[in-house]
């Protein structure tokens, strides 16, 4: 009896509109939903929210301006505040919530082979520096108050995670 013929690889779509096989780079962020969140350069507090989001966002090769903004679309739009009945029905803006964005490009760690991480499918930062940027421009389009950490420097990141509630998210889009 042979064995079944091998499928084709399955092509995804992604936020960008192209077809790719597999894996690849894309926008990934850790969204946690916080009382609090700060961030200290050196002993300085550079940004510090009330209740809504920190968003650690990492940025990888290849990526473009239409896959942050797909993400910043996902966040601003995320129901995870409990409404009246306790249920995560409520967004950002029916919360009244801010976001404190995080650049973090450890989010590319590649751990699969010795112990210490990789970083090469991590956008260098003038790559990363604009998506970033973008990212945090089309929050404040959708009426989102935003604060951001010190790209590209050692940040002291401190929050009151509520819930906890911790959601991972990348601008991939499979149809």
């Amino acid at each position: 009896m042979a064995a079944p013929a091998a499928g084709p690889r399955r092509a995804l779509r992604t936020a960008r509109g192209r077809r790719r096989a597999g894996g690849g780079a894309r926008l990934r962020a850790v969204v946690q939903r916080v009382k609090w969140a700060g961030v200290s350069v050196e002993g300085r507090q550079v940004a510090r929210i009330g209740p809504g989001f920190l968003v650690l966002l990492g940025v990888g090769r290849g990526d473009d301006a239409a896959s942050a903004r797909y993400l910043a679309e996902k966040v601003a739009t995320l129901r995870v505040f409990e409404d009246g009945e306790g249920k995560m029905n409520l967004a950002l803006g029916d919360v009244g919530g801010e976001v404190l964005a995080v650049s973090q490009f450890t989010l590319y760690a590649d751990c699969r082979k010795g112990r210490r991480p990789g970083f090469s499918d991590a956008a260098p930062p003038g790559e990363a520096l604009p998506l970033f940027e973008e990212f945090v421009a089309e929050l404040r389009r959708r009426g989102v108050p935003v604060q951001t950490g010190a790209f590209g420097e050692h940040m002291l990141v401190e929050l009151a995670n509520d819930g906890p509630v911790t959601v991972l998210l990348d601008s991939e889009r499979t149809f």
